[in-house]
């Protein structure tokens, strides 16, 4: 770690946020699906559902801090 370029590192931890976003969205998207086809989902699915929801916007809004990420 102290070898590697700070630039490069920036760039390796951009992409892996990047794909921890896209992977959370899958997720919360897989979960509001089900949620819509199912006649009375259960306090604990929609529980979940909510949480998947946040951990996607938590990251999002970081990814949106790092504006130098946006603009490679």
């Amino acid at each position: 770690m102290f070898g590697r370029k700070k630039g490069t590192l920036r760039k390796e931890m951009n992409e892996s946020l990047l794909d921890l976003l896209y992977q959370c969205k899958t997720e919360w998207m897989t979960k509001k699906k089900v949620i819509d086809a199912s006649i009375d989902p259960s306090d604990e699915v929609l529980h979940q559902l909510k949480l998947a929801e946040a951990k996607y916007f938590c990251l999002l809004k970081e990814v949106r801090a790092r504006k130098s990420f946006m603009n490679e």
